[in-house]
């Protein structure tokens, strides 16, 4: 069961080949197996997901089961699920139980999916490697030497060992499509407002956005039915109608225009990813899209405009984490200023406090004009960059990461270049845009990721040519040695 889709399991169950109990039972046996040697899981919610087994098992006897109902997945820490530890990955939180559940986590209920876990991330989903968190790093199930890729690695590589048919990510400057890349899966970052953020903890208001990871196209449209539509309690939530994105699914790309930017394929991208990319875009040519050059002129800026907004956000969001309301708190405080600086420094990890102050800095007296008022010019003329190249093609294609996955430590050291391993994915979260990784080959035994981008509130497009494209390849079906 463990090597089917997440479309394979709902038909299994709707046909009563198998029960959610059995389902949920057969992950959770491959979890408490293999989890101890991957560390994707922070919580893993045995009792609870039989439950909601036992009840989608009811619903779908009674014949009022969706398309969800039954199937396991698995939440990113970041999320919020009522009387279940939500750590983001931090000691800060370490001891927090939600109150509520997110948006999200209440729709999947909703849905009768049951919920296995909380999965392992960077500290405060920030960092690109999973070696922030609190819990220790996540190794990548195709080389445990490797990083899985962050913030979502704990999810990416959760599906990717088949411990978790599917699971939530969140994606501020690629972490949904860097580790979806660097483990060999699908996953998509919807546009900015499609996915409620209520209950989703913050880490950078304006680019933050949850979205699903699987291994499939198909499946990700699944649980992006789920996730997607507006939400009153969420402020930046758009009120659009959600398209039916697995139906979308079967429409032909002949006649696509594919747009390559020239900054995508230049310096800086290793040459054998290069060569898998060109021979996925000539499989996409195959299916009748067109291929067209383009430029993104400013993409060479997102980089710093990013680490300007990013922490300035950060800085803004993390200053609740005082040691007082809720979370860590120090032992024995002197008094209120050795509390605030004791429970912060001790909470808080290296990476979290460098973007904090990097942020304070930014916003600080004297250097908001200089620095964040510019970054954010920055950011209209790389969201003007793309509305001019949509102009011209109807998807963009490049490369998701510049590498593939590297090995532990390699990059903690010099933070420029772990910030560089998202150069081809922060434009699109400073955008705003929908964008995705599906995976598209191996570099040796490392999976390479294909980025495809799209126009606002075009998902169902990116799902489409996706699906497309896995309909006449098989890299989706390729399973870590040892997970099969």
């Amino acid at each position: 069961m463990h090597n089917s889709t997440i479309a394979q399991l709902a038909e299994g169950l709707r046909a009563g080949r198998f029960s959610s109990l059995e389902l949920t039972q057969a992950f959770l046996q491959r979890i408490e197996r293999l989890d101890p040697g991957l560390n994707c899981y922070v919580t893993v919610t045995a009792e609870q997901a039989l439950a909601e087994a036992r009840a989608a098992d009811a619903r779908l006897a009674a014949g009022n089961a969706g398309p969800l109902t039954g199937i396991p997945i698995s939440q990113k820490d970041i999320f919020c699920t009522q009387g279940v530890r939500t750590s983001c990955g931090s000691r800060m939180l370490d001891s927090f139980v939600a109150p509520y559940d997110a948006t999200v986590v209440e729709r999947f209920k909703q849905a009768g999916a049951v919920m296995l876990g909380k999965l392992n991330m960077d500290e405060f989903a920030m960092g690109s490697s999973n070696e922030t968190s609190f819990y220790g790093p996540v190794r990548n199930p195709w080389d445990t030497g490797c990083v899985p890729g962050g913030s979502s690695g704990g999810s990416a590589a959760a599906v990717a060992a088949r411990l978790t048919p599917g699971a939530t990510g969140t994606d501020t400057g690629g972490s949904i499509r860097q580790p979806a890349s660097f483990c060999g899966i699908t996953g998509i970052k919807p546009t900015y407002g499609r996915v409620s953020r209520w209950g989703m903890i913050a880490f950078a208001s304006s680019l933050d956005q949850g979205g699903p990871m699987a291994r499939t196209a198909e499946d990700c449209a699944l649980m992006l039915q789920v996730m997607a539509g507006f939400d009153e309690r969420d402020s930046t939530s758009v009120d659009r109608p959600v398209p039916d994105y697995r139906a979308a699914l079967g429409g032909s790309v002949e006649g696509l225009r594919i747009g390559l930017p020239k900054e995508f394929f230049g310096e800086g991208l290793d040459g054998e990813i290069a060569t898998v990319l060109q021979q996925a875009i000539d499989e996409l040519r195959k299916l009748g899209a067109t291929v067209h050059e383009i430029s993104l002129p400013n993409m060479g800026l997102s980089v710093p405009a990013y680490y300007v907004v990013a922490p300035a956000e950060c800085s803004s969001n993390l200053a609740r984490y005082d040691g007082v309301r809720f979370g860590y708190r120090c032992e024995a405080p002197k008094d209120l200023h050795d509390l605030y600086c004791r429970s912060r420094g001790e909470g808080f990890g290296a990476e979290v406090k460098r973007r904090i102050l990097i942020g304070t800095y930014a916003l600080s007296a004297g250097y908001y004009d200089a620095y964040y008022l510019k970054a954010q010019k920055i950011r209209r003329l790389i969201s003007e960059d793309f509305r001019k190249a949509f102009e011209q093609v109807d998807v963009i294609v490049g490369p998701t990461a510049p590498s593939v996955a590297f090995k532990f430590g390699e990059k903690t050291a010099d933070p420029i270049a772990m910030y560089l391993s998202d150069i081809y994915t922060i434009a699109v979260n400073l955008a705003g845009l929908p964008g995705m990784s599906v995976p598209v080959g191996f570099c040796g035994r490392l999976p390479v990721g294909m980025q495809l981008i799209g126009n606002y509130f075009d998902e169902a497009r990116l799902l489409n040519v996706a699906h497309r494209y896995q309909q006449v390849t098989d890299w989706q079906t390729r399973a870590p040695e040892g997970c099969a």
